[in-house]
Parts: C-alpha cells; structure tokens; sequence
C-alpha cells in the first residue's frame, strides 16, 4: 500500500463497545508471512478462490471514498487489506478504526489493480480497542526512554526491535542446542540464596518472613552448579537471571542473564577452546557467518582466538610494563598517573586489575583471551601451575568488553575455606562486593570435587554483540529504569 497516512487517535471509546461485544476467540487460518510467502508474485488484479482468516493489529489506513486499505501486522508480517462499501459489511465501521486497534478478517486473497497482495474484507471482527494514540508506522517511538518503559508499544511500530529479540531467542536456542550435543546437562540451581556467592557483586537483599531470614538474589549460580559436579553430574549448564546491586550503564543492567557451565576433568585450556567454538557456532547458527559486523567493524570470530597474559595487553595499551613483583606501592603509583582512585589495603593483584580495566580492555578489539590473572581477585580460581601469584582464569573480551569469565576451578577445601575468609575479612571492612563463607559449600568440597574448569557468558552481551547493539538496554526487552514520574 502506497502513501498511507495513519488514521486519527480514538478520542472516545465508541458506547457499543462493550466487554460482550468482544469475542473470546478468534479462529486463524494463516499466518500473514504464511501467505505472503505463499502468494507473492500474483498477478496485479487477480482474484484467487483462497478464503483466509487473519488477525492482527491495523497498522496503517487510508480512505478512498468507497474504498478503504488498511495495513494488518501480525507477529510474521505485515499485509494490505481492502474493503469496499459495496461488498464489506460495517465498511464505515471499518474506516473509523484507528491504528493499532486488533482485528479478525475472512476474504479471498487478492491482488490490487496495482500488484499489491491483501486480504479483501469479506467479514471482519473488533478484537481489541487500541485506548491509546498508537503511533505511526513512519514515526515510531522517537524517545528513547518511552521505547523502554512501553516496550509493548516499541516491538509493534519497530522492525529492527521485534527482529533483534527474535535473533536473542534464536541466540539463547543456539547456545543450548550447542550444549546439549556436547552432552552438558541443563539445570535450575535456586535464585534465593541464604549467602551471597560465586561472584564478586553487591547482592539485592529480601526478607522470608516465613523462615523470619534474610535471603539474596544470586549474583550467580556459581557454587551451586558445582555443589552438582561434586554430586557427579559432570558437565552441567544453566541459563538464567542473576542480580547485582550494582550501577546502570550501556553495558550494565542489574538483572541480567548468564550462562554458567561446569565440566569434570577439564581445565581452564578446554574452557578456552569450548568457548570460541561455542562462540563462533551460534554466531554461524544465528547470523549465517563468523564474522560479524558491531558498531561499523567486522569482528572474526573464528577459532582460534588469541591468548595473551594480562601483562602482555597492559604492556601493549598502557605503554608500560607491570607484574606481580612490581609491589603495591609502584602500581599503586602507576595507578596514580592514569587516574585511577585506589584504597588502602588493595594488593598488588587488585591494582593490577584496575590498570587492565583502565587502559588495556577498553581498546582489545578482540576476540582474545586474556590470561593469567592475578590470584588476590580470583577467589574460586585455581592457582596457576607454573606462576605463583596468578590464577588460570582468563576473561574473553570483545569489542572492548567482557564476554566471559573463565578459570580452572578451585578444588581444595582449605584453601577455599583460606580464600572465603580473606574475602569475609574485606567485607567485614566496608568491601560490600567481597564474598562471605559458605559452609556449606566447603563441606560439600571436602566430599571431594574433581579437576573441572567452569564457564560463564554474559548472554546479554552476545546478544549486543550478535545484533550490533551498542547498548544493553537493546538487547533486554525489559530493562531496569527509574521510577516512571508519569504512572
């Protein structure tokens, strides 16, 4: 349909529609995008014998006199529907729906004079009244914030937003499929936890008034996926939200979604290469190559990936060298000269890190590993075998952002127990991300956890970076925002 102009917003809710005028059902025969496929190259001005039952939204509409077009959605494509006052009964009914009012249609399949495929109105059914000025087709949500907050409106008027969550979904299927044939295990581990762990992260309290107890929302499922290894499941995964206190940004959300797996007997090496292989998989699932396009760069995800210490990326971005050996008070120095605010207390490991953060992983296009990081921040990571001071935990980052976070788990009961209260002794300090001692967790050790490497992936970010989304907030149909001062 060509130079539509979208009908006027329903002023008043017209006084026959009432909640009995509604039908509770409505039989389809198809689905929009199953008969555009099906009749696409009719002829112009052809008339088939093919009777169809469509519903969906009215998107569009135009009058022309006795004759009205209107353009009908439905969640597989879009389809022109025409109406004549001779033929379509209620027809000035039908030209005084607004857009975004829902509807049932039975006609023949048809094309206009023109070429255009459409339904011809031969009997038609009000499903739902849009209340609400829907906004046109060519305008959509221009304010990012209301795309947000009425996300139900944005997936109707916006293309690339309905088509970016249809690739999450595919995405989220790709990554499990992917599992499965490996022989990963899917599992709910619970999302309560009596003590926050498996992460460092400020958890979200909430009060059971039933066990009159304090619970958190997980920060991950960590600790409990492991608990499940010990148990002898020996490659297990889960997908699922997690929850931070923590600070919104393009790249942060504090409900998010994570994929965590474990798997017996393997290392922080095998992570690596489940990982690229994963990586690149589902991007050739979902996007038909390796190499895919994120914010105007190609990205070649294609194993292998590089592997490179933290030291090396550090060395190549910052413009100095640094280790371990350095001390506190030279890192904290170097620190110092990039701006970096440091505390009292932090180690060299912890330094570091923020110089890493600070001047190397913003500029790693990627895909690399990033390896050998210090054991002070790496509290369930195995000690590296052959560098004291670091663990074998590796983080993936591309595009400039974390992918993944990796390691060889740490398996001996002690030392945990030697980790936890290190992490304890930060928290009782003012450290609210630091983690607590989980008894629990520590007995379940000490029945015995076998060599296994663990993996998580932000699943929001390799949505981000699958659909070319430069903000988080594009890739969650339901992102945190502030209270809305207009509800």
């Amino acid at each position: 349909m060509n130079d539509d102009t979208p009908a006027a917003p329903r002023e008043e809710a017209d006084p026959a529609d009432t909640r009995d005028d509604v039908p509770y059902r409505f039989d389809r025969s198809h689905a929009v995008g199953d008969i555009v496929e099906a009749f696409e190259g009719l002829e112009a001005g052809v008339e088939t014998e093919t009777v169809v039952s469509v519903a969906g939204r009215l998107m569009l509409r135009r009058d022309q006199g006795r004759l009205a077009f209107g353009t009908l959605q439905d969640a597989t494509g879009r389809i022109q529907l025409f109406a004549t006052a001779a033929a379509s009964p209620g027809f000035e009914r039908f030209t005084g729906l607004s857009i975004g009012d829902w509807i049932g249609v039975r006609g023949a399949v048809m094309a206009t004079r023109r070429g255009e495929l459409s339904v011809r109105v031969d009997d038609w059914t009000l499903l739902a009244r849009a209340r609400r000025p829907f906004p046109d087709k060519w305008h959509g949500l221009t304010d990012p914030d209301t795309r947000y907050r009425q996300r139900y409106v944005d997936l109707w008027v916006s293309d690339e937003a309905r088509d970016a969550f249809a690739r999450r979904s595919q995405i989220v299927a790709a990554l499990r499929r992917r599992l499965t044939d490996q022989g990963f295990v899917e599992v709910e581990t619970p999302v309560l936890h009596p003590i926050p762990g498996g992460a460092a992260a400020r958890p979200f309290v909430t009060r059971h008034e039933a066990l009159d107890a304090d619970l958190y929302l997980r920060v991950a499922p960590e600790l409990y996926l492991k608990r499940l290894v010990v148990g002898g499941m020996e490659r297990v995964y889960e997908i699922g939200r997690v929850f931070r206190n923590e600070g919104i940004s393009t790249r942060h959300n504090p409900e998010f979604t994570m994929l965590e797996l474990y798997w017996a007997y393997a290392d922080h090496t095998d992570i690596m290469d489940l990982t690229e292989h994963l990586v690149a998989g589902v991007a050739e699932d979902v996007c038909g190559s390796t190499t895919v396009v994120y914010d105007g760069q190609n990205v070649d995800l294609a194993p292998p990936w590089r592997r490179a210490s933290m030291e090396e990326v550090i060395a190549e971005h910052a413009g100095f060298e640094v280790s371990l050996d350095a001390g506190a008070a030279e890192l904290a120095a170097r620190c110092d000269s990039l701006g970096i605010e440091t505390r009292p207390g932090w180690g060299p490991g912890k330094l570091m890190l923020e110089i890493y953060e600070k001047a190397a992983e913003p500029n790693l296009w990627g895909p690399v590993f990033v390896t050998d990081y210090p054991a002070e921040v790496s509290p369930l990571s195995r000690r590296h075998r052959s560098r004291p001071g670091h663990a074998e935990r590796f983080e993936a980052i591309v595009a400039g952002r974390e992918l993944c976070n990796a390691f060889s788990e740490l398996v001996d009961p002690v030392e945990q127990r030697s980790r936890f209260e290190a992490q304890a002794a930060l928290r009782a300090a003012g450290d609210d991300e630091a983690m607590a001692v989980d008894e629990d967790y520590l007995r379940s050790l000490e029945y015995g956890l076998p060599p296994t490497g663990g993996l998580g992936i932000g699943v929001d970010r390799l949505v981000m970076l699958l659909t070319d989304t430069q903000a988080i907030r594009d890739a969650v149909l339901f992102p945190t925002l502030r209270p809305d001062p207009g509800v």
